[in-house]
């Protein structure tokens, strides 16, 4: 399915037919990893907009974590499987789906690929109701030789891949995991948080900047693929054009005390801020006069279209998913991964040419809200869930 055009309407009312059994369609999503990342969010969006009339939702998460945290808090349910060992997590999984009987199991991210998948394999093996199953692919890795067989022996025994981009699905097809149907659906953006989200005031007095400071963020875990380096190493150029920019660098992980070395390195600590992890990201991001993507793979980039949605300008790599959201010079700037002039350069333009900054973001804006929304997000993957339910409930009468 590709990015709906403007005009179809997010907030389009939409009529479910009838489904054998007439109960709520019971889902499980199962999410690899219980800490942050888009993954998460994607999965927090779909679970808090889904129609709850319709759809009985719960959550098992992988291990621990904020984004598990940030899930109950909304009122989901989560169980948490922390078992490092597949075959126990697998055993655990399958205990629950044969106590919950789910018409569908939505899988996200590798390890609740094949840990869901084998969970749903085994039910079917000791006699159960096997229920549909989903898997999202979020992530533009490539992993190891031994992981991606895995993945080819197991894809078969799935009902629907969804991909979050075309690049995605160029991924999968590369994989070899074409073997399943496989539908693109986009992340969407919650645009009840994100369209009329007042800046954060204090976001200068918080880290000392002075009144005037021109703000440049980055929204990303700290991680190798987000090329957080090369943005840091663009920063000195910036600097010479703008000399009162700070950078705003929003998020956790394993590389943050190396990018603080790097920052001291370049000199430009004191023109650097890490905030670490922040629950208000749409208050920060609605506070920057321009945000950043500087990743070296993306599946798609999910929080430059939360920029996008705010009106903020965009600089981000051309790769991955990103290109999908952006077309270069009239909803954001393109440059090259690892070329930290340009990444400099392009960052100085929207910062010093006011007019080109407001056009792009107007653009920008526009674009994601007739493309992104959440809204369109949900109902495609819905339309799957009642697909799922049917052919599930359908098997079931016919074996009597």
């Amino acid at each position: 399915m590709g990015a709906p055009k403007a005009g179809n309407g997010c907030l389009a009312p939409v009529e479910r037919l009838p489904l054998p059994g007439g109960s709520r369609v019971r889902v499980v999503e199962v999410l690899a990893t219980g800490t942050n990342g888009g993954a998460q969010e994607h999965l927090f969006n779909l679970v808090t907009r889904i129609d709850r009339a319709r759809y009985d939702v719960s959550v098992v998460a992988l291990s621990p974590g904020s984004a598990v945290r940030k899930l109950q808090r909304a009122g989901v349910h989560v169980l948490v499987i922390d078992e490092p060992d597949d075959a126990v997590a697998v055993g655990a999984l399958s205990a629950h789906l044969a106590e919950v009987r789910p018409d569908v199991i939505h899988n996200h991210m590798y390890r609740a690929e094949t840990v869901g998948t084998r969970a749903a394999m085994a039910l079917g093996g000791i006699g159960h109701r096997r229920p549909y199953v989903v898997g999202t692919v979020h992530s533009s890795r490539f992993r190891s030789r031994d992981d991606r067989d895995e993945l080819r022996r197991l894809t078969p025994e799935m009902d629907r891949l969804i991909a979050v981009s075309d690049a995605i699905v160029r991924k999968i097809h590369a994989e070899g995991r074409a073997t399943v149907p496989v539908e693109l659906i986009y992340n969407g953006v919650d645009l009840d948080r994100y369209d009329h989200q007042e800046p954060c005031c204090t976001l200068r007095d918080e880290y000392g900047m002075e009144p005037g400071a021109v703000l440049v963020g980055v929204v990303a875990r700290l991680e190798p693929e987000k090329g957080h380096p090369t943005l840091l190493e663009a920063w000195p150029l910036v600097l010479r054009q703008v000399p009162n920019a700070h950078l705003v660098i929003v998020g956790e992980g394993s590389r943050r005390e190396a990018l603080e070395a790097q920052a001291r390195e370049l000199r430009i600590a004191h023109r650097v801020v890490f905030t670490g992890r922040r629950d208000d990201v749409p208050a920060v991001t609605a506070a920057l006069d321009c945000a950043v993507l500087p990743s070296y793979r993306e599946a798609q980039g999910l929080t430059i279209l939360e920029a996008m949605a705010l009106s903020r300008p965009v600089v981000a790599s051309n790769v991955g998913g990103i290109p999908e959201m952006i077309e270069d010079g009239v909803t954001g700037l393109l440059v090259s991964p690892h070329d930290a002039a340009a990444l400099g350069a392009a960052i100085g333009r929207v910062l010093l040419d006011h007019p080109l900054a407001d056009m792009i973001g107007r653009a920008g804006h526009d674009m994601v809200h007739d493309r992104f929304c959440i809204e369109l997000m949900a109902r495609a993957i819905e339309a799957i869930y009642d697909e799922g339910a049917r052919a599930v409930r359908l098997s079931e009468v016919a074996a009597g």
